[in-house]
């Protein structure tokens, strides 16, 4: 999977989980995309079909973002007061759906250990 890490997760354990997982990570920062705005940001990942991985809630708004434009968006909510282990989970439950499901054209909200995972809004209703 060809991804893109927020700036708010790009630390080094984060892409090398990833990248140690078999998947193309390219991050904010490595491209110089930091403090970019969220329309710029998003329209990178999908010339790229990169799934954007944040922690911006902003993403979630699936009228704003419709999956179904995407390669996929990952919206990873973590406890106000997070620590390593919180991280390590978020990014452990990320790994272990893309083994087993196409996140392309959809919405995943990964909080707690689980992935909630939402389809696009049909732009017919």
């Amino acid at each position: 999977m060809n991804i893109k890490v927020d700036e708010h997760l790009g630390n080094l354990r984060v892409v090398t989980w990833l990248r140690a997982a078999g998947h193309n990570v390219a991050t904010v920062r490595e491209q110089s995309l930091t403090s970019a705005p969220d329309e710029e940001l998003i329209a990178v990942c999908s010339s790229e079909g990169r799934c954007l991985i944040t922690c911006n809630r902003g993403f979630s708004n699936r009228l704003k973002y419709n999956p179904s434009n995407y390669a996929g968006i990952v919206v990873i909510r973590l406890p106000s007061r997070h620590d390593f282990n919180d991280l390590q989970e978020a990014i452990d439950t990320l790994i272990a759906a893309l083994e087993t499901t196409e996140v392309t054209g959809k919405l995943w909200i990964i909080r707690n250990g689980s992935t909630q995972e939402y389809e696009p809004i049909d732009s017919d209703t």
